[in-house]
């Protein structure tokens, strides 16, 4: 499982730092490089919580299994692709494969470590594992795109799906199926379709401000989100269930999870973009630049399910919104000819904050869901963080502009940090309101 979840990962990082070199390739500008990253995004979490279902009908091992294969596939169309239609909608199907593979990876560590203290602590290692690829891909990308070009940043997933193949088969017993359960297919679109209209919306705004373009898309969100509320309210087994939705802890959790993704990924985009289009830094060296980034999330994630495991995760979680707020506004330090080292604390606090959140906001999360419904809590928690990601692509991206206008896209840049730190400070507050301290928790 966790091989799994390192391919999906690796596979956003080791992105950020190729799209200069695919827009410059392909031809395409601004708007062209967020739909790289947010194709893939927005279809993952369009269909996180359909995949949780499907694995919870199909069996968790199979669909891991059919996901693996799948996101091979898409990898290859990637690294295959003549222009940038064809590669952001390759990029669509490697986002419903990793929607096939990331609850179910989460459901079967969940059901295999049942008790609290040992499934933290699995969640820790999960995390862990995973956050591995964070790290690794800036400096694979930067050198496989230094060394044999963008494609390759592709193409270097395939022999990581065999070998996650060849493990899931042979190490993941197969679990019960539930063939009861139905698939919401209204909601699934409903989903879909508010989040891309969202998206689009944004980065349309960001591109040519407002328009027809964008009103159309803004009505369009507002018109799937009312249809998406009005039929879960009916829906026999509805995509997001108002019995869940109904709990403050478990909405609180998603919450902060949601806004911690909104500022990471946005982050990562335009700080990369920063890097080669305002600094003119090449693939490896800004790969290696934003190591200080990536690494504490490899270094904190087996820390943090020991806390989480121990103290509950509302400690961990206070400290990592903490660091990455004061992070945030680091970014105001920043200039377009300043040193690395103005830069530097901005990718430390949000690495270590990011680092103390990302497996505690996880713990919270299924804590906080019906125990027999894992697949509904990961794919819930999966989804709010991977549509907020989308959105902060797509808002940051946005508000920092074209890096070929360097005062503009700077200016933008800390504007940027600063709304993430309002953000973050607003997820300070909802920690306290609605993730139990360890007093409550063992009450």
């Amino acid at each position: 499982m966790c091989a799994g979840m390192f391919l999906v990962q690796l596979d956003v990082t080791i992105v950020n730092v190729a799209l200069p070199h695919i827009g410059a390739d392909l031809r395409t500008g601004l708007p062209g490089m967020q739909w790289v990253v947010d194709s893939y995004t927005v279809v993952l979490a369009a269909c996180l919580l359909a995949a949780g279902v499907v694995g919870d009908r199909l069996g968790h091992r199979t669909v891991a299994v059919a996901g693996l294969a799948l996101f091979g596939a898409a990898s290859l169309l990637c690294g295959l692709a003549p222009g940038i239609g064809t590669l952001v909608a390759a990029r669509a199907l490697q986002g419903f494969a990793a929607a096939l593979l990331l609850p179910s990876t989460l459901a079967v560590v969940n059901t295999t470590f049942p008790e609290r203290a040992e499934q933290a602590r699995a969640l820790g290692i999960w995390a862990g594992v995973s956050a591995l690829a964070l790290p690794c891909g800036p400096v694979l990308g930067g050198l496989l795109v230094t060394l044999a070009g963008w494609r390759s940043v592709f193409l270097v997933n395939l022999p990581v799906v065999v070998v996650a193949i060849v493990l899931t088969l042979r190490r993941v017993g197969r679990d019960e199926p539930a063939p009861d359960r139905r698939l919401d297919v209204p909601g699934v679109l409903a989903a879909a379709v508010a989040l891309l209209a969202l998206t689009y919306c944004a980065i349309a705004y960001g591109h040519s401000g407002v328009s027809a373009q964008t009103a159309a898309a803004a009505v369009v969100a507002v018109l799937g989100t009312a249809a998406l509320a009005w039929w879960e309210r009916r829906a026999p087994e509805p995509l997001f269930p108002p019995s869940v939705l109904g709990g403050s802890r478990f909405v609180g959790a998603n919450a902060v999870a949601a806004m911690m993704n909104f500022v990471g990924i946005g982050f990562v985009f335009v700080v990369t973009l920063y890097l080669q289009g305002v600094r003119h830094h090449d693939a490896l060296s800004a790969g290696v630049m934003l190591l200080p980034l990536f690494a504490p999330l490899a270094l904190c994630a087996p820390i943090t399910g020991r806390l989480a495991a121990r103290y509950g995760p509302r400690l961990p979680m206070l400290g990592g919104l903490l660091l990455g707020t004061a992070g945030a506004a680091c970014l105001s330090l920043v200039t377009p000819t300043g040193p690395y080292a103005a830069l530097l604390p901005a990718l430390l606090g949000l690495g270590f904050g990011m680092g103390l959140l990302t497996a505690s906001v996880v713990a919270a999360a299924l804590r906080a869901g019906p125990p027999s419904r894992p697949g509904l809590s990961s794919g819930v928690n999966n989804t709010a963080r991977q549509a907020a990601g989308a959105l902060g692509v797509a808002v940051l991206g946005a508000i920092v502009q074209d890096p070929a206008d360097a005062e503009r896209f700077t200016s933008g840049l800390r504007w940027a940090g600063g709304l993430s730190a309002l953000l973050w400070i607003a997820a300070i507050v909802i920690t306290l309101r609605t993730v139990p301290g360890p007093q409550e928790r063992a009450g």
